[in-house]
């Protein structure tokens, strides 16, 4: 089975930078499929914040676009988030998965425990 586990988040100021990873175990026969992350803030439904295929090809939220950036590492199955001008709206906490389907896919792995981001006004 795998197993995603989440990491990098923290408490930030706003305009803060933080930068997420997630590193995937057991999960060599999925380098070919999409990753993503999302996340759910406190009374919310779980969101689509990025997604990107192993060739590169990237897929943003509009909440996202110009100051969160995903990148992957194939060889490491690992994904990562670079989150520049932190507002407190990104406050939540942040997963990832593997998606199905493409970057309009569905996850489909079981969730880690994400990495919670907190960022002060």
């Amino acid at each position: 089975q795998v197993q995603l586990v989440e990491s990098g988040g923290g408490l930030v100021q706003a305009g803060g930078s933080l930068r997420l990873s997630c590193a995937a175990s057991r999960s060599s026969r999925l380098s070919s499929n999409v990753m993503a992350w999302y996340r759910q803030a406190p009374g919310k439904q779980r969101e689509l914040v990025a997604a990107i295929t192993s060739g590169g090809v990237i897929k943003y939220a509009d909440s996202a676009k110009g100051r969160l950036t995903i990148s992957r590492d194939n060889s490491k199955n690992t994904v990562y988030l670079q989150m520049n001008s932190l507002k407190p709206e990104d406050t939540a906490v942040y997963f990832c998965n593997y998606l199905s389907g493409g970057l309009a896919g569905s996850p489909f792995c079981t969730w880690g425990q994400g990495t919670q981001v907190t960022v002060s006004s």
